[in-house]
């Protein structure tokens, strides 16, 4: 088991290797095209690696596909596996759009410069694969030992999901006035200017952040805060760990690619937010009444929850289209 998690490592570290040491080496502003082909790329690695990860779970290879999924009580086959590897991948990347939306405020906020938001993304990355790995390993120990935290978690994605559509639609923290970046200034001095890409710099014989640093900062706390809704919600598809925490990373290799491709766009989807509360809200309902579905479905209900999850975001991307297509209308009119 260890050569196949050690294998998966290495694979994303050559991927990020060769994103910051060959194809980005040098600092420049991604294109929206060029945003739209390595998102392509990542969905394609994510489609083929889902083709290994059927045939590595119906073929036990280096030990996979042999231990019950406590999610349904199951052992997964390839086909389930598959399955249950792209809801999963599907519904991490549809939960970062909010993410996406909290970056840009960030960079915007902070005034980093465009050129330099790909390496703050890049070293974000890095971060968040490290805490999320932890997460799910300590998530994982404890849906072993504790069946019913599974429902502890539901619990908490339908009221997270509540929460969502309660929220204003212009609510939005002043990152500023966030604790972790009074914390930072507080406790490391930071100077005024961007200094090219630098995170730290000397300065009057001491070691200082750039703001660059604290964008750094900014960005993990926000996959932090993002990975407490996420982590369970995978958690509702299955709870073997590799599934788990290969849709993971491959949503997170996605989303530097795809903040560049929406960043200036996801403000106009605007019932976007409604679909990703109801995608939050449907996986707590399923990680609720798990034995039950499977009782009057079957084992086939993980592949209805894909369609359900891909026809909520479409139902919220073409809405948000027909409203804004409805203001222009009226704006022309008005003219």
């Amino acid at each position: 088991m260890i050569w196949v998690w050690g294998g998966f490592v290495l694979f994303i570290l050559v991927v990020l290797a060769l994103d910051l040491g060959v194809i980005n080496r040098k600092a420049h502003v991604v294109s929206v095209k060029e945003a739209l082909i390595f998102t392509v790329a990542v969905f394609a690695m994510a489609a083929l690696f889902d083709v290994f990860v059927y045939f590595a779970y119906e073929n036990h290879w280096l030990g996979l596909g042999q231990h019950m999924d406590r999610v349904d009580g199951v052992v997964n086959d390839g086909r389930l596996a598959a399955v249950k590897f792209f809801t999963g991948y599907i519904i991490e990347v549809s939960l970062s759009a909010d993410n996406v939306f909290v970056i840009a405020m960030i960079f915007e906020h902070l005034r980093v410069p465009a050129k330099y938001q790909h390496r703050v993304l890049f070293w974000g990355i890095l971060g968040a694969l490290v805490m999320r790995g932890t997460m799910i390993g300590l998530g994982a120990q404890l849906v072993a030992r504790y069946h019913w935290i599974l429902y502890v978690f539901g619990l908490f994605l339908v009221y997270t999901a509540l929460k969502m559509l309660w929220s204003k639609a212009d609510e939005t923290a002043d990152p500023d006035e966030a604790l972790v970046m009074r914390l930072v200034r507080r406790v490391f001095p930071v100077c005024q200017d961007y200094h090219e890409s630098h995170f730290l710099i000397r300065e009057s014989g001491r070691l200082m952040l750039t703001p660059l640093a604290v964008a750094l900062v900014l960005v993990e706390t926000t996959d932090l805060i993002f990975a407490v809704d996420s982590i369970p919600a995978i958690f509702a598809i299955t709870t073997d760990p590799f599934i788990v925490f290969t849709s993971n990373v491959f949503a997170i290799l996605g989303l530097r690619s795809l903040y560049f491709a929406l960043a200036g766009a996801i403000a106009k989807f605007r019932y976007l937010k409604v679909s990703l509360a109801a995608i939050l809200g449907l996986v707590g309902i399923k990680m609720l009444v798990a034995d039950w579905l499977k009782d009057v479905i079957g084992p086939s209900f993980n592949f209805y929850l894909l369609g359900i999850v891909a026809l909520i975001l479409l139902i919220g991307v073409l809405a948000s289209i027909a409203a804004l297509r409805r203001e222009e209308r009226a704006a022309a009119a008005d003219a």
